[in-house]
């Protein structure tokens, strides 16, 4: 019995130590390997689309990879300079921006005092000018540490092809180790799937699609910075609630100003159009997979974004929606039909 005993505590001191040392191990790893499975996520239907016609798993994942460093990796190459010089432009300009003026005009009683006013238009100045730095210099170190990033995505690529390939394996394995029944277990995947298919391609991609979308407008109309704008309303679209509308309402308050109505309409125009995306396309599109307090998305997002940075503004949700799924499974001892996070008030 002593014997057992000891045994059985040994095992288990073993057991939490390799745990805590391959925790320790791949912690640098994580992140890279979550963005892989993401991206095997999003790849997947082209993934299942090449198997059909290939019938082979390697051949499959190896044309959706180059697919992947197509679409993404390569882009990036070019994307990363241009990001850069128009930082550097937008970090010089705003030292000669006037903030004061614009708001004399749209808010005279408030700025009717000097001080006030310039004290206002200096923070304004240096928030802009702070923003296109951090940006700059966060653009800047991803090159200066070119070999680290170049580890990272082939951690990537490898996680991306062997998800792809061994998905099902993977998800029978997971099985393998949760506690419940097997109708329990595929109800609760077919939950996670529709939750992460909703957050991924209902909020994340569409996001995107509404900051592409005011980019476009921004190109025609030769707005100065043009790039690093598309590129923070493709972020902001990803936020519910917020969107693009902060970058451009400000864009066309500003081409109002400086005389160029036409343009300013044309900014509107396009900005409704990614509008009417967030108002309507997208609750239709995530409504069909899965049915999520915006407040949950929104909390997610932001929590996620403070915790892990960029990528947190999808693994944030996730979390707190495979936490809701999981709680709910213990609570009922069931999964119910769809998914459980708390559906919006009409």
């Amino acid at each position: 019995m002593d014997e057992d005993y000891t045994r059985k505590i040994l095992t288990s001191i073993i057991l939490i130590g390799l745990l805590i040392l391959s925790f320790l191990l791949m912690k640098p790893l994580i992140i890279s390997m979550i963005v892989g499975i993401l991206f095997a996520f999003i790849f997947g239907p082209i993934y299942t689309f090449f198997f059909k016609h290939t019938k082979k798993k390697n051949l499959s994942a190896i044309f959706v990879s180059i697919i992947l460093i197509a679409v993404v990796v390569v882009p990036l190459w070019y994307v990363i300079p241009i990001a850069i010089d128009e930082s550097i432009k937008v970090y010089m300009a705003s030292q000669e921006w006037d903030f004061v003026t614009p708001l004399k005009t749209f808010f005279p009683q408030i700025f009717q005092s000097e001080q006030f006013s310039n004290e206002i238009g200096q923070a304004l100045k240096s928030f802009v000018s702070k923003l296109a730095n951090s940006l700059m210099n966060y653009l800047s170190n991803i090159i200066l540490n070119f070999a680290t990033l170049l580890l990272k995505l082939l951690v990537i690529l490898f996680t991306f092809f062997f998800f792809l390939r061994d998905r099902e394996k993977i998800e029978d394995y997971i099985k393998s180790l949760l506690p419940f029944s097997k109708d329990v277990e595929k109800k609760l995947f077919k939950s996670s799937s529709d939750l992460t298919a909703s957050i991924l391609y209902g909020q994340v991609l569409l996001g995107i699609i509404e900051g592409i979308i005011v980019g476009i407008g921004l190109w025609i109309f030769n707005v100065p910075g043009a790039f690093l704008l598309t590129a923070i309303a493709a972020l902001l679209g990803i936020f519910p609630i917020i969107g693009t509308a902060l970058v451009w309402i400000p864009v066309a308050i500003y081409l109002f100003m400086q005389g160029t109505p036409m343009s300013a309409l044309g900014i509107i125009l396009f900005g409704l159009i990614a509008s009417f995306i967030e108002s309507f396309l997208k609750p239709i599109f995530i409504s069909r997979r899965a049915k999520m307090n915006t407040s949950i998305v929104l909390f997610g997002m932001i929590g996620g974004l403070m915790l892990f940075g960029i990528l947190g503004v999808v693994l944030g949700p996730l979390i707190l929606a495979y936490l809701f799924i999981i709680i709910e499974v213990f609570r009922n001892k069931k999964l119910p039909e769809g998914v459980i996070i708390p559906p919006e008030k009409e």
